[in-house]
């Protein structure tokens, strides 16, 4: 915890701003998806098809500790090793394994309530994101495109317009180009996420907020929730 840092409740760490913050200040509200609006790390999930959860686990938690530097090849290295895992599986991944995480509906709703836009950006699967912000209300959305062949996944992403893999720079990018587009500085953005590859787009938002999160992305967020739900950040915006 640096100097500045100061437990405002307990598990709910600020530093470098003074609360209580105004929710409406803000404009842009931006979320990761896996183990930040969802409890799962998709891609581990859908391995467990084929038997290989550890290995892709391990991989994950490589690239979201910041040990793995290069987030596109790690996550290459991943999809790869789903080859052959059937869409039916991906269904009952999302029916029987995904949930949302303690708060993550509570939060949305306020965002939206006070009239910010909402954007999920994810380095998981469309296959997902597409149906978490159908079901959350969230306006829009950036992950990547699982390659399906003959109902099987091809261990490969599709190239879509801005490139095949949201990783890092791309999230950040995506924030800055959607407060661009509604003509805001991104310092009226807020910016929620747990791992390294969140950093780049939390560096840029007027407020980052670090949820459950690594070490490293705790010590670098204004507002980090360490204990509870999304929902939390509620104690600090009002």
């Amino acid at each position: 915890m640096s100097a500045s840092a100061f437990e405002f409740a307990p598990g709910l760490v600020v530093q470098g701003v003074q609360p209580p913050l105004q929710l409406a200040d803000y404009r842009l509200m931006v979320f990761d998806m896996d183990s930040t609006l969802i409890s799962i790390e998709c891609v581990d999930e859908i391995a467990d098809a084929v038997g290989k959860k550890a290995e892709v686990a391990a991989i994950t938690e490589a690239a979201m500790q910041g040990v793995i530097t290069d987030y596109k090849e790690s996550l290459r290295q991943r999809v790869a090793l789903l080859k052959g895992v059937a869409v039916e599986h991906l269904e009952r991944v999302f029916t029987e394994r995904l949930r949302f995480t303690p708060g993550a509906q509570e939060l949305v709703a306020a965002a939206r309530a006070a009239g910010l836009t909402t954007l999920l950006v994810s380095g998981g699967f469309t296959f997902f994101s597409d149906r978490v912000k159908a079901q959350l209300g969230i306006d829009l959305a950036r992950a990547n495109v699982l390659e399906i062949e003959g109902g099987q996944l091809t261990g490969r992403m599709v190239q879509q317009p801005w490139g095949d893999i949201c990783d890092g720079a791309e999230k950040r990018r995506t924030l800055l180009e959607v407060a661009s587009l509604m003509g805001i500085d991104p310092r009226k953005a807020i910016a929620v996420g747990d791992g390294a590859n969140d950093l780049p787009m939390m560096g840029v938002a007027g407020l980052s907020v670090a949820f459950h999160a690594k070490p490293a992305v705790r010590a670098q967020a204004r507002v980090a929730i360490n204990s509870g739900g999304l929902d939390r950040l509620l104690e600090v915006l009002r």
